[in-house]
Parts: structure tokens; sequence; C-alpha cells
């Protein structure tokens, strides 16, 4: 086993994708966090959707760079979602299920009616699942990646305080002076780009599971705001670099992988807050 890994090894799209899981990873995990204790975790899912259907406006406008149009879309749906989140007429969750179900009927019919390629379902199968090979990710995509992951962690460091504030007690923040909804749209548009960068990795589909089951975890142990995030960012990292190890040696698909090893450490977690508790 060791030397089939030392043998990957030698190939760069090896190490692009162990760059780019880890870092998508790292990131949504923090975010993840936030948007649990906020009881808004669908929003990754409906944003996921939502890049879905940009994606496929994307592949039928022959566009090689995707991303100039799934970016900028995805993070217009993260503030159309947040606005009418606090519509007294449509609530938060329908306002996720409208917007995400709308963009993914959209995007397959779209992708049906203008082919981008003879084999529709397999694009469709990739996008939505991730690409069924770690090979389709280029050199662009890695520094892509480390970009836009600096300027999350960045984001996130500096208004770390800010964000545990309207994360806790909204009310409390914006009676202190803060401008909860300035934050509240920060953490959306940081979703949105998290979402963009991980398509290809993970799939559509399964992006929100990055962004859900590491805080998830981290919660079964640990209390603190701070231990949480802390943890579920190490956590989070580490079952990407374990799935994508996985993936490699049993051939299997690597968005599938990563998620099927943070249900298992969720699982894990479950356990040892069990018993921790019982002391």
């Amino acid at each position: 086993m060791l030397d089939k890994l030392g043998e990957y090894f030698q190939y760069s799209f090896v190490w692009y994708a162990l760059i780019v899981g880890v870092l998508i990873a790292l990131c949504a995990s923090l975010l993840g966090v936030t948007l649990v204790l906020k009881r808004f975790s669908f929003i990754g899912d409906g944003l996921s959707h939502v890049a879905f259907g940009a994606m496929a406006i994307a592949s039928v406008a022959n566009f090689t760079n995707k991303t100039v149009i799934v970016l900028p879309i995805t993070v217009i749906a993260a503030v159309l979602l947040l606005r009418t989140g606090k519509n007294t007429k449509i609530k938060g969750d329908a306002a996720i299920a409208m917007i995400s179900v709308g963009a993914l009927a959209f995007g397959y019919m779209l992708m049906n009616i203008f082919p981008s390629t003879s084999n529709v379902s397999g694009d469709v199968c990739s996008t939505l699942f991730g690409s069924t090979a770690i090979i389709t990710l280029k050199k662009a995509d890695v520094w892509l990646c480390l970009v836009m992951s600096a300027v999350v962690l960045a984001v996130f460091v500096l208004f770390y305080n800010k964000i545990f504030a309207v994360t806790f007690d909204e009310d409390f923040a914006k009676a202190t002076g803060t401008n909860a909804n300035a934050y509240n749209l920060l953490i959306a548009v940081i979703i949105a780009v998290i979402i963009v960068l991980a398509m290809n990795l993970v799939g559509s589909l399964l992006i929100s599971a990055l962004v859900i089951f590491p805080a998830l975890s981290a919660m079964r142990i640990f209390r603190s705001f701070k231990s949480v995030t802390v943890f579920s960012a190490v956590l989070s990292a580490l079952c990407a670099l374990i799935g994508i190890l996985t993936s490699i040696l049993a051939d299997t698909p690597v968005g599938s992988t990563i998620v099927s090893v943070d249900v298992i450490a969720f699982a894990l977690c479950c356990v040892i807050g069990y018993f921790t508790a019982r002391r």
C-alpha cells in the first residue's frame, strides 16, 4: 500500500488534489460552525444547487473558465437567500428550497437541451457528485484555490470576534453597534466562494457535507465556540486527506469517499462524546 502511494506521489495531479481538498475542507469547516449554530445549515445545499445551474449556463455558453460565470451567480444567490429568508412571507427554509430546486431543474434542462458533449448523463453525474478522477484538477485550479482560501482564512481571523457575536446573539450584537446584516452577508458570500471552489472535487450535491459534518462532529465533544471551530477545522482537513488517499488506493470517486470519511468521523465523535459526558 505504501509503495503504491509512493508511486502516485510522483505525479503532480495527486498533490493538486491533496492541496485543493485539504484547503477547501478547512475553509468549509470554519464557516460550518457558524451556519450550524445559526440554524442555517442548508444554505450550503441551496447554493450548491445554484452553482449547478450556473455551471450548466457556463457549459452551454462554452466558457473555458466556468468560474467567471459560476462565482458571480452563486454570490448573488447567497445575497438573495439572505434577503428573502428575512421576508415575513417567505421564511428561510422555504427560500432555500425555492431557489435551490429551481436552479437544479433549470440547469438540468439546459444541459439536455444544449448538450456540450454527447455524454450528458456523465456530465450531469460529474457535476453533481464530483469528478470521478482527480486528474481533472489543473494547476490553475490549485492557484485559484490557494488565493481564495487565503482570503477566506484572513477574513475569518480578522472578523472572528464579530462573527462570534453575530452567531450567538444577533440582537445583542446589533445593540452594541455591530452591523449584523453586513456580517451575515459576508458569511453568505464566503460560503458561496467555498462552494464554487469545491464543485470539481466533491460535486454540487455533496458540498454541504463538508460544511455540516465537521461542525456537528466537534459539537459532540467540545462546548466552547473556539474549541469547536479549531477541532472542526483539524478534523475536516484530516478527513479530506484520508478520503483522497483512500480514493487513490481503492479507485473510488474522490467526493463521495471524503464525505464517507466525514460520516465515519461523526459516528466516532458521537461515541466519544457519549462516554465523556457520562464521566
